[in-house]
């Protein structure tokens, strides 16, 4: 019967996970760039820093981040945060999404980005400023070789950078020494192009700037993901057509806290309020 289909609301949202603040850098370039659909932001706050964390414990964060999520009417969520694209998004791509949501999508940041610095072929060398975790599983170097075996990729491990930023410290004297102190070794390498690869890092990027000199072309995920992201929503019509658009943005973390509102109303440019949720709470199935 086509009457009863057309009656049925599209709930589908869009989501978007961090584990802390980083992501609502990226949440504010896509719903500046595609304002009419619903978005459900997750911060995973009460764990946060997930760039000193293990690569278990990061996927299992993760897995039940997204469950949580999809439960809530995510059709699509973006993994905004660079440790959990790079520890875990293709375990969940191939493994979970198949298993437990098979027509549910996840994306991350790293290969968008890295196909954005690689669409300008003067870098052939390139750093990227990132979190442990990320370092420690190579995930940027790993795309960009793929991709063009012949760039020279450096990565500078930078976990000073999110503490600062999450304590609203981004403009001190500190997050100056410690930037100037990571970006150091960098001197002496010509690099052409420098990728902040942390959500976070797009907070520090006047003070990259400054310090790394103009001939370093400097790439913040923000905006690239933003763009990419609603060029897979033109190419993915079938996901496309399950999302709803009332413009409302939704904004949920793991532990109460007046700051995230503070800080995150800064990071994402207009006031936001966030309720509270425990994942403890979120039905399990037992084997995830």
């Amino acid at each position: 019967n086509m009457n009863s289909k057309s009656k049925l609301v599209k709930k589908g949202k869009i989501g978007v996970f961090d584990s802390g603040f980083g992501g609502l850098s990226i949440l504010k370039h896509i719903v500046k760039k595609l304002p009419e659909y619903d978005y459900l932001y997750f911060g995973a706050s009460a764990r946060a820093q997930y760039g000193e964390k293990s690569h278990a414990t990061i996927l299992k964060f993760t897995k039940e981040a997204l469950v949580f999520m999809f439960n809530s009417g995510c059709e699509i969520v973006v993994l905004a945060c660079n440790s959990a694209s790079s520890e875990a998004l293709r375990e969940i791509q191939q493994k979970f999404l198949p298993k437990y949501f098979p027509d549910k999508k996840v994306l991350g940041v790293i290969i968008p980005t890295v196909e954005k610095v690689l669409e300008e072929r003067q870098n052939k060398k390139i750093a990227v400023l990132a979190t442990n975790a990320t370092v420690r599983t190579g995930t940027f170097v790993k795309e960009i070789q793929k991709r063009k075996p012949q760039v020279f990729v450096n990565q500078v491990a930078c976990p000073l950078l999110v503490p600062l930023v999450e304590s609203g410290k981004e403009k001190s004297k500190e997050a100056e020494v410690a930037v100037r102190d990571y970006l150091s070794c960098l001197k002496k390498e010509k690099i052409d192009a420098l990728i902040l690869g942390c959500t976070h890092y797009e907070f520090l990027s006047s003070v990259i700037k400054k310090n790394i000199g103009k001939k370093v072309k400097v790439f913040s995920e923000g905006s690239i993901v933003a763009v990419k992201f609603k060029d897979y929503l033109k190419r993915h019509i079938e996901i496309e057509e399950k999302l709803s658009k009332k413009g409302k943005v939704e904004f949920f973390i793991t532990k109460p806290s007046s700051e995230f509102d503070i800080f995150g109303s800064k990071f994402f440019g207009s006031q936001i309020h966030a309720d509270n949720v425990k994942l403890s709470n979120v039905p399990q199935k037992k084997t995830i």
